[in-house]
């Protein structure tokens, strides 16, 4: 009978451990996740005047302001999907989806990227 006792109690000791360890993962998890997350990767860009710009793991948050001269060709190298806008406040139609790692070279005739945001 005692066996039983004692195996019932270090079962609930378990399952109490178990239960307080996904609570503060949980929370912590949580109280992390809106903290300085990037777009793991870099995004390059080459400008209308043949210009490569690079930027390492940008935010994955706000609105990305590209070169004055606008970008003709973008590579997305990061772990998230991008649009890319023809405006540098990335509001407005003419716009384009980039999956991860995938280029996009724009069309002669028309206007150059000069903004991006990150879809997440």
């Amino acid at each position: 009978m005692s066996v039983t006792a004692t195996a019932t109690a270090s079962r609930r000791r378990r399952r109490t451990g178990s239960v307080a360890g996904a609570v503060l993962l949980t929370l912590a998890l949580a109280g992390c996740s809106g903290l300085g997350r990037t777009a793991v990767g870099p995004v390059t860009y080459t400008t209308e005047r043949d210009q490569v710009v690079s930027t390492n793991s940008p935010s994955v948050k706000g609105c990305h302001r590209m070169a004055e001269a606008g970008a003709q060709e973008v590579v997305n190298g990061t772990l998230i999907d991008m649009i890319l806008y023809t405006t540098p406040d990335c509001t407005g139609g003419g716009t384009i989806y980039v999956p991860t790692t995938v280029t996009d070279v724009k069309a002669p005739p028309s206007s150059p990227w000069l903004s991006y945001r990150f879809v997440h």
